[in-house]
């Protein structure tokens, strides 16, 4: 199953909002505004990703404004790089470094992980160099889940037919509000399992309602060399 990439959904490097290590507070905050966005890039030579600037970095100069001068010295590094934070005045003293990237050619399944592990809202796109080439948000990410039933359906049943040789005899599949219904009877039960992942999988898929029946448990027994499903399971899928 071909998963879409990054490079399918991004925002390409030449429309990206970004800035320079030089770039003045005031400035940063004209440009998160202005563009209605949540954090920048922050590029060196050759467009080089050094870090990136969101709102969270420059929320300090605005809590701690108002605040007596500290007392004593930061007691932990998050302490600490908070003051720095409400210190700083360029982009290169308030940005998060490294940035968290990922590159164009890795599934948009990996993107929504590491935003989820990270918190975070946007990730630069970058190549082996570290350069930027795009940036991918949780939004991009999210459009995924437009495509049409239609097109969901074409693809549920394009990959179960030629990519896992199931028969299109016997059962049959429509969608609603991207949920795959899928009725029916297929040989075996191995098979039924088979269709469920798959149409699981496939990007866009909101869930997956199967009425699907069998007619051979064949799942209690351990699939022998000649198993027309040998190895599937494992993510291999047999060869013609």
């Amino acid at each position: 199953m071909k998963h879409r990439t990054v490079a399918n959904v991004m925002t390409p490097a030449e429309t990206v909002v970004s800035v320079h290590p030089g770039t003045p507070y005031k400035e940063i905050v004209r440009l998160l505004t202005e563009h209605q966005i949540s954090a920048l890039p922050v590029l060196g030579d050759a467009g080089r990703v050094l870090g990136v600037v969101s709102e969270a970095d420059l929320l300090p100069k605005e809590s701690r404004s108002q605040l007596p001068p500290p007392a004593r010295l930061a007691f932990t590094s998050r302490e600490a790089q908070t003051r720095h934070k409400a210190e700083a005045d360029t982009a290169l003293e308030l940005m998060t470094a490294p940035a968290i990237t990922i590159t164009a050619e890795e599934d948009v399944s990996e993107a929504a992980r590491r935003l989820e592990m990270h918190r975070i809202k946007r990730l630069p796109v970058v190549d082996e160099t570290g350069r930027l080439v795009g940036i991918v948000s949780r939004r991009d990410i999210l459009r995924i889940f437009l495509r049409t039933d239609q097109e969901l359906l074409d693809e549920a049943r394009a990959l179960l037919v030629d990519d896992f040789w199931i028969l299109p005899e016997g059962w049959s599949a429509r969608v609603e509000n991207g949920t795959v219904h899928l009725t029916g009877g297929m040989d075996r039960r191995s098979t039924v399992r088979i269709a469920e992942s798959a149409v699981r999988r496939i990007d866009g898929v909101v869930s997956v309602e199967s009425e699907l029946t069998y007619a051979e448990d064949d799942t209690q027994t351990k699939p022998g060399e000649d198993h027309p499903y040998r190895g599937i399971f494992s993510g291999h899928r047999h060869s013609r």
